[in-house]
């Protein structure tokens, strides 16, 4: 009876042993409106309430370079970021997933208004912001090059392309350092209000602005650890999205307070209101676009081949979740 006893003991240590939450969520995120879901999941502890007893440690970036690095140097679990280095990302063999999008447009391209640009091909000869190589806006600043006739420098071409983190944009126009730049909400509405001139607004970008412009992305091997957190995470993502949806005082008040506590800089409430009528917050991704992006994430020189988006995305939980 004893042995009997004792054996189910360890059956049981053994089961609970398997069952183990994560301690912590390590979780990426930028100060942009692109964004919004994971700076109103954090600011009104919408990820914490379903994460339990799980500790959600956040970690400001501010770009996707910063990511990469990140998810190569495992130094955080999850992240929203764009699907262009995402992409890079996986396909140099980091293990990383899709698990759900974030936003789709949400990124401007401005010019500064003594620069003498009124339009894209007004970009010959001039130098343009974005926040890093390989970003889902250098590689749609690219794209808008090309389709107006245009390369870039290192293509061939007249227009310079300078990696700045978009929080300091508004302080490199004031300081006549480029000329122009494509950058993600909020900022392209702050430097409006500073003088800049709205040269393409996010459906002129690309695809009419049905494109997705933020996903959110897994470490595989966290992910196959703990399940359980995963989908914490991910029903997290989804009170968020829905809180935006349904406040956008509410969202704008919550995304200034996390943008303000990561850089000190708190954009306005008709900033805010304007970015966000130019971000459409969605945790779906439509594939075609993606495939689209792959391509020009090859065509832009980064990437040698296109990612199997089988493998590189995973909507399968967050669309049960979403019913």
């Amino acid at each position: 009876m004893k042995r009997a006893f004792l054996s189910l003991l360890t059956l049981s240590l053994v089961a609970g042993a398997g069952a183990q939450q994560a301690k912590e969520l390590r979780l990426g995120v930028f100060p942009n409106v692109t964004h919004a879901a994971g700076l109103v999941g954090v600011q009104r502890g919408l990820f914490q309430k379903e994460l339990g007893g799980v500790k959600l440690v956040v970690k400001e970036f501010a770009n996707g370079s910063q990511i990469n690095e990140a998810f190569a140097a495992g130094a955080i679990d999850a992240a929203y970021v764009g699907p262009g280095p995402a992409m890079n990302a996986f396909m140099r063999g980091v293990p990383i997933q899709v698990y759900a999008g974030a936003a789709n447009a949400g990124a401007v391209l401005v010019a500064r208004k003594d620069s003498g640009v009124r339009n894209v091909k007004g970009l010959a000869g001039k130098k343009v912001a974005v926040p890093t190589r390989g970003s889902t806006q250098d590689i749609s600043l690219r794209h808008l090059l090309h389709e107006n006739g245009l390369k870039a420098s290192d293509e061939g071409g007249t227009v310079t392309i300078v990696p700045i983190d978009p929080a300091n944009m508004p302080a490199a126009f004031a300081a006549k350092q480029v000329d122009a730049a494509l950058v993600q909400e909020p900022w392209g509405a702050v430097m409006e209000t500073q003088g800049a001139r709205l040269i393409a607004n996010e459906k002129a970008i690309w695809e009419g602005g049905n494109y997705t412009t933020t996903v959110l992305v897994v470490n595989t091997k966290y992910a196959a650890a703990n399940p359980d957190t995963l989908t914490d995470l991910l029903r997290g993502h989804l009170n968020a999205i829905k809180f935006i949806g349904s406040s956008n005082a509410g969202a704008q008040k919550a995304i200034a307070e996390q943008i303000n506590t990561f850089t000190g800089k708190r954009p306005g409430s008709a900033e805010l209101f304007k970015a966000l009528a130019r971000t459409r917050v969605t945790w779906d991704i439509n594939l075609k676009t993606l495939a689209e992006y792959a391509e020009l994430n090859k065509e832009a020189g980064f990437a040698r081949d296109v990612p199997d988006l089988s493998k590189f995305v995973n909507l399968n939980i967050i669309r049960g979740l979403a019913k």
